[in-house]
């Protein structure tokens, strides 16, 4: 691990948001609720953004869908690779899918980078889905041969400055997370922790209107004394506090207790596994309660086969938003 990147970490942090302004900005919001959205049509993301098989009518008709169930906002990835390869026309088709789904009055949670899955994505034709197996084709973003070289993940600043420019005081964009789950896919902490405070850096230099964070998603979160290092980062340098959890409701109410200390307003931008307890029925009430905001893993039954579970056919749709279970 790079110590001295490390040692930066914790240092100045004057452009994050104050505890007041974070609050401020979560009191003006109504309760946030919605899922992970990638259009049916689509096997990963790059399949979803790039010109040739960027499907706005059936991108269209499901953000309709959303709005239908009354959902206000959509957690969506973008990919390090559509910007170098034409970010005009990125841009130009982020523009519609948010004119979309600004007219069904749902705001865009955008991702830049992803440390689940594939490791070596590549532009072009997109592999077909691989029968019953889940997110079998989804991609790592910017992808092992940037994340994983220290001295080539300089080459992402650009995308990120980039769009964060562009985007930064769009009232349709409602947040951006910088980095899903660093370290996930074995990825090492030596990579992913000067990756992700490379990602704070650049989105402080740039300063958007809209809050910044990356969402802790593994290990234990109740001792800010004891917090991994990845976690450390991630509680003490995101505007609001963001997490994971796919477990019942037991330890949905365990994980919220865990964050309250930090004193920020909190969101959990992936839940819902029924097989593993975590269903509408339960954990949706409990949201609403307490001002959680809630993302699903999942919209409709696609190319990306996540109506079925991590590694086998499914005893019952595990993630889906649109299925028939509670």
């Amino acid at each position: 691990m790079n110590l001295f990147l490390v040692s930066l970490l914790f240092v100045g942090g004057s452009c994050r948001w104050s505890e007041e302004k974070a609050k401020e900005w979560y009191d003006s919001q109504p309760w946030l609720h919605g899922a992970n959205f990638i259009p049916s049509t689509a096997v990963n993301e790059l399949e979803m953004w790039q010109a040739e098989t960027f499907d706005l009518p059936t991108i269209d008709r499901e953000l309709g869908w959303a709005e239908k169930l009354g959902f206000n906002s959509m957690r969506v990835f973008l990919h390090y690779l559509l910007w170098t390869h034409d970010k005009e026309g990125l841009f130009t088709r982020m523009d519609k899918f948010l004119k979309v789904a600004d007219k069904y009055n749902i705001r865009i949670m955008f991702v830049f980078l992803d440390d689940c899955w594939n490791p070596y994505p590549k532009l072009g034709k997109q592999p077909e889905p691989v029968p019953h197996k889940h997110n079998s084709q989804w991609v790592q973003s910017p992808g092992v041969p940037i994340s994983r070289n220290l001295r080539k993940q300089g080459l992402v600043e650009g995308y990120v400055k980039d769009t964060l420019k562009r985007f930064a005081n769009d009232r349709r964009v409602l947040a951006w997370d910088l980095y899903n789950e660093p370290g996930n896919s074995r990825n090492p902490n030596e990579f992913a922790v000067p990756m992700l405070y490379r990602m704070f850096k650049w989105a402080r230099d740039v300063n958007p209107s809209q809050p910044v964070f990356a969402a802790v998603w593994t290990g234990g979160w109740g001792n800010p004394n004891k917090l991994a290092p990845l976690n450390k980062m991630m509680l003490t340098q995101s505007d609001i506090i963001v997490f994971h959890d796919y477990g019942d409701i037991r330890h949905f109410r365990e994980r919220h207790n865990q964050l309250k200390q930090y004193n920020r307003p909190i969101i959990c931008n992936e839940y819902m596994a029924r097989p593993k307890g975590s269903t509408f029925k339960d954990i949706m009430p409990y949201m609403k309660e307490h001002k959680i905001g809630g993302y699903n893993w999942g919209f409709v039954s696609g190319k990306t086969n996540t109506i079925y579970p991590w590694g086998s056919r499914p005893v019952s749709y595990p993630h889906l938003t649109l299925a028939d279970d509670p």
